[in-house]
């Protein structure tokens, strides 16, 4: 194996904030040999704690049925190898998030098991083919907030700018399409748990749908079609969002049921607050971080060491296998999700510092993420307020669909530290993930006129 460039530590390196060209052939030769096609170091860490990868997940566990959507834990077996709370908290904290650090300082009850490290991601070959080809053919465009050249895989399997790893986030491979009944609810204080809102979504990304005209002007679209409280039933939100968005910019349109009409809907974006997620959650917050990218500084810090959220089957199987209010009692514990059905692991993340621009306006001044190397849309983030205080802690919830070789990190978690609440975003409860082209779970893909403000309406409850 050839040696590896990449350090295990800190990798410094500075974002200019401006265009990127693509990678010299010489570097890019690097992917399938030290680096996995998608830029993911091969060989494992010194002391073995993270492994070498050796392909991921891609057989099912005996128990799986095909077909069902429902995804039981191949690593059921697996047991923790120790837990972290506050009062050995020192000893792990080169490998903690500063958002970690305050939960587990915050509630002496809080704790993190920390399991093997299972390198579970895996991909389709057309993806990983087209990930090395992107190494030489991507760059971003108007000071990293587009991209161009980029086709059906990560855009930047070796990164060098900020912009570049959030592109990789943005861009992660999550399968063509994704639909599922997303669930999410609020618990505060005192435990009390409340839904904030079931809905029908559907994720689908042309950028990995070679048949699609349209592939190389969204990455994105998405619906979500509300079907709880009663009071927002009947409610569809559509956005889309672009590769360019120097050229184009997010899509979106709201339908009323009440007023039967559809709407233009550019406030869907930003810090703008998220339907479902209580008035803790932002637009931008949706899957740890969505959207354009104009308002902020991204400076790339390098590679670290963290425990992340990771393989969270246990988590899933207590939404989905149980009614709502079932899963719901046993995972929403008061102050934090109960710990015993979070699974964390050692991983390599790529450490990206997001500074508010001068004269730009969000509400968090600052923001730090934290993604996985092997799954780019898997990670954290730490949010500031305008006073620089810690405000809010998010992470996203992943698994790999082993039977569709879809590394899958829709839903997500958010803890509002000012306020000691916390709220669970698009997890998919009370039924089946359908995933992919190919399967008897499978969701088809819509035309483009299915996308369109006629068709949303069409769609609306009367």
């Amino acid at each position: 194996m050839k040696k590896l460039i990449l350090p295990f530590a800190w990798l410094l390196i500075a974002s200019a904030g401006v265009a990127q060209a693509a990678v010299p052939a010489d570097e890019a030769k690097q992917l399938g040999s030290a680096l996995t096609p998608w830029g993911a170091e091969v060989a494992g860490n010194k002391d073995g704690s993270i492994p070498p990868y050796t392909g991921g997940l891609q057989k099912s566990p005996a128990e799986f049925k095909e077909g069902s959507g429902i995804y039981p834990d191949p690593y059921k077996d697996d047991k923790p190898l120790f837990s972290i709370t506050s009062k050995n908290m020192a000893q792990y904290a080169d490998k903690l998030t500063e958002g970690q650090k305050a939960l587990l300082t915050r509630y002496p009850d809080y704790k993190m098991d920390v399991y093997p490290t299972r390198r579970s991601v895996a991909m389709p070959q057309a993806v990983l083919d087209a990930s090395v080809k992107n190494a030489t053919r991507t760059q971003t465009t108007g000071n990293g907030v587009g991209i161009t050249g980029a086709e059906g895989g990560t855009p930047f399997p070796i990164p060098k700018t900020g912009h570049e790893v959030m592109w990789n986030h943005l861009l992660a491979y999550g399968g063509d399409v994704a639909e599922f009944t997303s669930s999410n609810f609020y618990v505060d204080q005192s435990g009390r748990k409340t839904s904030t809102g079931n809905s029908q979504m559907r994720y689908e990304y042309p950028y990995y749908q070679p048949e699609n005209p349209e592939r190389s002007t969204y990455y994105l679209k998405q619906n979500t079609s509300a079907m709880e409280p009663a009071a927002l039933a009947g409610q569809q939100f559509v956005i889309l969002d672009p590769l360019d968005f120097t050229t184009g910019d997010r899509r979106a349109w709201q339908y009323v049921p009440g007023q039967r009409r559809v709407k233009v809907a550019p406030e869907l974006a930003y810090d703008t607050p998220f339907q479902a997620g209580a008035g803790m959650v932002t637009l931008d917050d949706v899957g740890v971080f969505s959207g354009r990218m104009d308002r902020y500084d991204f400076k790339l810090i390098g590679k670290k060491e963290v425990y992340i959220p990771y393989n969270l089957y246990k988590l899933y199987g207590a939404l989905q296998s149980n009614s709502f209010e079932k899963g719901m009692e046993a995972v929403g514990s008061p102050k934090f999700v109960n710990p015993d059905y979070m699974r964390w692991e050692l991983h390599r993340v790529w450490v990206v510092e997001a500074t508010l621009l001068p004269g730009k306006r969000h509400l968090y001044s600052k923001r730090v993420f934290y993604w996985d190397e092997d799954n780019a849309g898997a990670g954290m983030s730490d949010q500031y307020d305008n006073a620089g205080k810690l405000l809010r802690v998010n992470l996203t919830m992943s698994i790999q669909l082993y039977d569709k070789v879809i590394p899958y990190a829709i839903p997500w978690l958010v803890y509002d530290l000012s306020n000691n609440v916390y709220v669970m975003c698009g997890m998919p409860s009370n039924g089946p993930i359908k995933a992919g082209l190919k399967g008897p779970m499978a969701a088809d893909t819509w035309s483009k006129g299915d996308w369109s403000p006629d068709a949303i309406a069409a769609r609306g409850v009367r």
